[in-house]
């Protein structure tokens, strides 16, 4: 007969490998809109400007705003993409909060 401590055990590994899951892989996506002539935002009408993908292996991916410069190079919308860096500083220090508290929860328990 399966007791209601080995329940409560159950449910919270699963909510724990469910939660792990989710944090594997963290997207930060920065959009834009146009501010209209009247002065007017239709936030449903945001375009994405850079993305980052990290996995929780380390691996990451960054896609960042470029313009045709004068000279017909690229070059890197440097306002947009520093404020997309400060958008995944912030996601990263939030994960890392989460998986502290997480982690914290968990020692509690077995103590």
């Amino acid at each position: 007969m399966v007791t209601e401590l080995e329940n409560s055990i159950k449910n919270a590994a699963a909510k724990v490998a469910e939660y792990v899951a989710d944090v594997a892989t963290m997207t930060v996506e920065t959009k834009y809109v146009e501010i209209g002539a009247n002065g007017d935002v239709d936030f449903d009408q945001a375009k994405p400007a850079a993305r980052t993908i990290i996995r929780l292996d380390g691996d990451s991916e960054t896609i960042v705003p470029v313009r045709q410069a004068e000279t017909g190079e690229s070059e890197v919308d440097t306002v947009l993409f520093d404020l997309h860096q400060s958008n995944v500083i912030a996601a990263i220090d939030y994960r890392a909060s989460m998986l502290d508290a997480l982690l914290g929860t968990l020692k509690s328990g077995i103590g």
